[in-house]
């Protein structure tokens, strides 16, 4: 009787397969994870132009520029690494971001094809668990925003009694802030995500104007001539290049997950045209942005004698509340989209990969909100796991890889002649040359990532230069080594003659290519249901 129960409550919540899936069974698919219809691919060029002012306008690119001056560059030195970091990403998000236009599929479906079903997970599940930590990271600073607004309309919230331990890391404010945060951006993620894109749309309309009154203030208090252009270079020669090198990789490193996942946003694009708008908004919103974060930072150290590179920290030193009211709303809007389109709706896509049968996206976000909101305790990973949050930050050195291999397999490989259906049916698979590729180019960088969690662990010069470029060497090396060897071993069961794609499966009168002619189906049923099953 027990069984029956639990079998019939599991029914109740098993998410039905839409009638035109490609997936044989509901075990495999859903309606989140098959090709976006024709009737929800709502976003446009505006709608990729605001999500990318939205997510360069956040705290963490501020603080990424303002580290830079921590480092020993000058603005003028860590700018050109900026942007010419966030060129490179923009044409890495406009490869990876077009597949996902054309084939209206997301990142763990288009996995598949370079990776094969199984080895697929790997991706998949390293995603997943990166975006819940940081959805934990990042509500916490969202937190902090929240406790900055309440400082400024009651400033009694600073002399709040603690009826906290210290072994909690977190005081009683500080988890009402947290609270109040999280109850604040858990209604955004139940919003689908053809209607999100509103929230990017007023972010970037509300928060610019914010940054662009930041700016001001800091020439108003300390005018250029001494504060930003006065600033001098403090590293020459050879540490200069390494550390030049190193903002490089870092600005790769910022948007590396979404450089992986980019699909999952650009699938539902009116048209493949309509995101090739990333390859110029991504390098100037964030280069400007990073300006912003410099510029402050710098006006910072004049006004205060230190480098106040969060920019939350700064506001506490404020005594107009009102201007740190509105500086601090601004920073909950922009923390709040960023981890929404950078974490909860990654992980809800990643998720669904995992579990078709009862988890869509807005299940897989809310799974994400108490997963990585309350039972990670952030606040925990913030006060003691600092080696954790390097091996988070240095993941880059998978990241990398990961994106040189999907974009080599599509391009290049397959010369852009997939096939869509095929991605959904077969059930086993380990792409090896995926598998050499990944054992090839992240052995070089892990010293380096090793070294960046335990300063104590000594690696020498030559490890601690390949990871300030653990990006583009993961990234080149990866591409590389699989193109080599797919040209050396073809995966001829998985090559054609043309793209075969969503709308030709689901409409097959509609397709004047020959799709009924018997030797094509055969050839079809041969190879093509097991794209990668080449174990």
């Amino acid at each position: 009787m027990g069984r029956l129960s639990h079998a019939s409550w599991l029914s109740t919540w098993r998410l039905k397969p839409e009638p035109s899936t490609f997936a044989p069974s509901s075990a495999w698919s859903n309606k989140d994870m098959d090709p976006v219809p024709p009737h929800l691919r709502t976003w446009t060029t505006l709608n990729y132009v605001a999500y990318w002012i939205s997510d360069a306008t956040n705290a963490a690119t501020w603080e990424f520029a303002s580290s830079m001056l921590a480092i020993g560059l000058s603005w003028r030195q860590a700018l050109p690494a900026i942007a010419t970091g966030h060129v490179i990403i923009a044409v890495i998000m406009v490869l990876n971001g077009t597949v996902g236009a054309r084939l209206h599929v997301p990142f763990p479906v288009l996995n598949r094809s370079s990776f094969g079903f199984w080895f697929s997970y790997f991706s998949v599940i390293s995603r997943v668990v990166l975006a819940m930590f940081w959805f934990g990271i990042q509500t916490f600073v969202g937190s902090e925003c929240v406790y900055q607004m309440l400082k400024a309309i009651w400033p009694s919230i600073a002399r709040l009694p603690n009826h906290l331990p210290p072994s909690a890391n977190i005081t009683t404010s500080g988890m009402i802030c947290y609270f109040l945060y999280w109850l604040i951006q858990f209604p955004f993620m139940l919003i689908s995500p053809q209607k999100i894109r509103w929230l990017f749309l007023a972010k970037a309309i509300i928060v610019p104007p914010t940054w662009l009154a930041l700016l001001i203030w800091a020439f108003v208090k300390v005018p250029p001539n001494s504060g930003i252009l006065a600033q001098k270079a403090e590293l020459s020669g050879s540490a200069l290049s390494w550390a030049w090198l190193s903002a490089l990789n870092s600005a790769l490193g910022l948007y590396a997950t979404l450089g992986v996942n980019i699909p999952d946003f650009t699938r539902y694009a009116k048209n493949e045209r309509a995101q090739y708008i990333q390859i110029a908004i991504i390098p100037i919103a964030f280069t400007l942005a990073s300006f912003v974060g410099i510029a402050v930072t710098s006006a910072g150290v004049t006004l205060y004698g230190e480098v106040l590179w969060d920019p939350l920290k700064l506001i506490d030193k404020w005594d107009n509340r009102a201007g740190a009211f509105f500086a601090s709303f601004a920073f909950v809007l922009s923390t709040l989209g960023t981890n929404i389109s950078a974490n909860s709706l990654s992980a809800g896509n990643d998720m669904t990969a995992l579990c078709p049968r009862y988890i869509n996206i807005r299940r897989g976000q809310i799974i994400c909100a108490f997963l990585g909101g309350w039972a990670l305790c952030p606040w925990e990973i913030l006060a003691n796991a600092t080696g954790f949050l390097s091996f988070m930050s240095g993941y880059t050195v998978f990241l990398g890889p990961i994106t040189g291999i999907m974009i080599t397999d599509y391009w290049l490989v397959h010369g852009t002649h997939v096939d869509v259906p095929s991605m959904y049916r077969y059930t086993y698979g380990v792409n090896w040359r995926a598998a050499v590729a990944l054992l090839v180019s992240v052995p070089p960088t892990l010293p380096g990532l090793i070294n960046s969690i335990n300063a104590k662990v000594h690696i020498g010069t030559a490890g601690e230069r390949l990871f300030d470029i653990a990006y583009l060497l993961g990234f080149t090396l990866a591409s590389t080594v699989y193109f080599t060897f797919s040209r050396l071993f073809p995966a001829r069961e998985t090559m054609l003659d043309r793209a075969i794609l969503d709308e030709e499966e689901t409409h097959p009168e509609d397709s004047s290519s020959g799709r009924d002619d018997d030797d094509d189906d055969d050839k079809k049923d041969r190879g093509l249901v097991d794209m990668v099953k080449v174990a």
